[in-house]
């Protein structure tokens, strides 16, 4: 099991990071792909990633950080993604339910991102919600001068799911899948997802699997907790959970090329 969506910089894990991640491996995660959000948050999750083994990150900036975006993000991108334990561009992409940044901010840093990731050779992990046309807009130009995207932390319709994979996309899937309230949809659509296309993701430390048996106290998820999902995904898609890790953990290396 591999786990491509941890946001270990998040404060909520500031006393106890080490004990996080030794937890995870512990409980079979094989591999972690920390988020960045912004370039700070960036900088830390690489640092992080060469601190822990079996790590790697992300470097990007998150739509609602795009405001931030200046002449010099891409160059710190660029250097961040030179390092070993970077391999993806992102989390990028649209937000238009919150619009923290304006939405013209945030198409000007995806593209930006979009023509960084073509430029490196990098696969790209993105961020969607309520954008979804006018994110293939921008998306769909870049397609064939990327090695590679995802869409991390799914929650769409089926129809979106469809379109994201006739495009190529990975689709990343977290507990939202185990909500009752929320997630049922996700759940019906989930055999629609090829096995090869398919990844999974805790997005710790939210979206804590409602129907966690013991809850932990905190109330925090943590990436300990992908083995719940990953049981759960594999029983609503009707496969053997074994199966779906092994393929999932293939789909993590074509991805991203990382060895675990």
């Amino acid at each position: 099991m591999f786990d491509i969506g941890l946001n270990l910089t998040s404060s909520q894990f500031a006393k106890d990071r080490d004990d996080v991640v030794a937890r995870a491996f512990s409980a079979g995660v094989k591999g972690l792909l920390l988020t960045g959000t912004s370039l700070h948050e960036s900088e830390q999750a690489q640092q992080l990633a060469r601190h822990y083994p079996h790590c790697w990150s992300t470097a990007g900036v998150h739509p609602h950080d795009s405001s931030t975006w200046n002449a010099e993000s891409a160059a710190i991108l660029h250097a961040l993604a030179n390092t070993p334990e970077v391999v993806a561009i992102g989390e990028c992409g649209l937000d238009f339910n919150r619009n923290f940044s304006t939405p013209a901010e945030q198409e000007h840093a995806f593209t930006a991102q979009l023509a960084l990731a073509a430029e490196l050779g990098m696969p790209v992990f993105m961020h969607c919600r309520d954008a979804h046309e006018r994110f293939l807009a921008l998306l769909e130009p870049w397609l064939d001068k990327l090695p590679g995207a995802v869409l991390h932390c799914f929650t769409g319709s089926r129809q979106e799911a469809l379109d994201c994979l006739n495009r190529g996309l990975y689709l990343g899937i977290t507990g939202w899948v185990c909500d009752e309230r929320r997630g049922l949809e996700l759940r019906e659509l989930l055999p629609v997802i090829p096995a090869e296309r398919l990844l999974v993701e805790t997005d710790a430390p939210y979206l804590l699997p409602r129907d966690l048996s013991p809850k932990p106290s905190s109330r925090r998820n943590e990436p300990a907790f992908l083995g719940h999902i990953v049981e759960s995904v594999a029983r609503w898609r009707g496969e053997e959970p074994q199966w779906m890790a092994a393929q999932t953990d293939d789909n993590v290396r074509r991805l991203f090329g990382v060895q675990f």
